[in-house]
């Protein structure tokens, strides 16, 4: 069964509510024709639905956004999502407020195998290992030796799961978490599509061969039932995008930090023995390491255990290789990238547009303005850049890329320079 809320303004007092027996889905609007009618000027005709996951072996309910003015699970805005038990669905941003409650028979999802189930009393319902013994509590699916907990998030490529690796957790139960890692899935449809297969599995083999403190950990790769998965390191952290839109602009010597550090992870892209280039270099693919657990000693300070990480390396290109499709985020990638023919320089050319946006909380595709043949980028009017730091960027973006720094760390060095000059 399914109980759905309507709060007041102060969310403690039910105005009204609806309940549910044996469905799959409850569609949640405006219309007259919604299971849940919810009159108010920011909920769309058909703002939401609620599916149950048909890929869990338990009754899970997945949030799926169709209203313009978007929702909020928990006050954190998804487009789609899996919901808990007692969560709070806002619909719209200063919209009326939903509380979600599942019986018993979609709460509960099932334990481990026989003889390895834990019987200890005290474990809070969203725990997923046991306070006591640290061990598994509840998953929703196994694929091999992987334990899925739960989606990190959905795409239109595959799924990301956090899962647990149980042939290392058997060995490291006092340690569940050295066990934790990320499991991406390629999703059905996409891998009966020629190039969706090659970027995943181009992914796989880049991870592979690579070994760096600023790029995940590779662990496995397979294809199982028909899908392919691919595992990797548990990342720690926040990605920049997400940091700037919570905190604000960072400060100049932040965000000159933060690119440098990037540099470093580019540069050992670029001078493998076949270079690599990433493609997509953004805020949202910088993430930001709450510890780092492979080199940092317990003695560093926060700022050291705070590391740049370079993620999602689905756009990857190795240089030699024909040219492709146009891959990369508008307003961060370069003119030649557009075109489908990437160089190493493409990259160092999206970590000007970053630093715009690290330093002004503003997309930087409103920056542009066309100047000649090319759009590039009109930095004049930014009082939070130096001089110094206007004319890197200035010359990182510029159109033709043999104008451009030619490699990263002669980018990092022109950055250290920048950050001397602004102290």
């Amino acid at each position: 069964m399914v109980k759905l809320s309507l709060l007041d303004s102060t969310e403690t007092q039910i105005v009204q509510f609806w309940s549910f027996e044996s469905r799959s889905r409850i569609r949640i609007g405006r219309a007259p024709d919604n299971d849940v009618v919810v009159t108010h000027n920011l909920v769309s005709r058909y703002h939401l639905e609620l599916n149950v996951d048909e890929t869990s072996s338990w009754q899970r309910w997945q949030l799926i956004n169709l209203g313009k003015n978007g929702t909020l699970l928990n006050g954190v805005l998804v487009s789609q999502a899996a919901i808990e038990d007692n969560a709070l669905i806002q619909l719209a941003l200063g919209g009326p407020i939903l509380k979600f409650e599942a019986g018993q028979a979609s709460a509960s999802p099932p334990g481990l195998a026989s003889g390895l189930s834990c019987t200890h009393q005290g474990n809070a319902p969203e725990n997923l290992f046991c306070i006591y013994c640290g061990q598994l509590l509840k998953y929703e699916k196994i694929v091999r030796q992987y334990y899925i907990l739960r989606a990190l998030g959905r795409g239109g490529m595959g799924t990301t799961y956090l899962a647990w690796n149980s042939q290392v957790g058997a060995q490291a139960s006092d340690r569940p978490d050295s066990a934790l890692l990320v499991l991406k899935e390629l999703n059905t449809d996409m891998a009966q599509i020629a190039k969706a297969r090659e970027l995943f599995e181009r992914e796989a083999r880049t991870l592979r061969a690579l070994n760096h403190p600023g790029i995940p950990t590779f662990y496995d790769f397979f294809e199982e039932n028909g899908k392919r998965y691919l595992a990797m390191e548990l990342i720690h952290g926040q990605d920049l995008e997400r940091w700037v839109y919570q905190n604000g602009p960072c400060t100049l010597a932040q965000g000159i930090e933060w690119a440098i550090q990037t540099c470093e992870v580019l540069q050992y892209l670029h001078t493998q023995r076949y270079p690599v280039i990433h493609r997509d270099i953004k805020p949202a693919n910088l993430l930001l390491r709450h510890r780092n657990s492979r080199q940092v000693s317990a003695s560093a300070s926060s700022d050291e255990k705070r590391q740049i990480m370079v993620i999602d390396f689905g756009a990857v290109k190795e240089m030699g290789t024909p040219p492709g499709t146009r891959i990369g985020a508008e307003g961060y990638s370069a003119p030649e990238q557009d075109l489908g023919r990437p160089v190493p320089q493409s990259d160092l050319y999206a970590i000007g547009p970053t630093l715009v946006f690290l330093l002004t909380g503003q997309q930087p595709g409103q920056f542009y303005r066309k100047q000649g043949q090319f759009y590039r980028l009109q930095l004049e009017d930014l009082p939070t850049l130096t001089p110094a730091l206007r004319a890197t960027i200035e010359r990182v973006t510029e159109p033709r890329a043999k104008d451009r720094y030619q490699s990263a760390h002669q980018l990092a060095l022109a950055l250290a320079d920048c950050l001397e000059k602004a102290r």
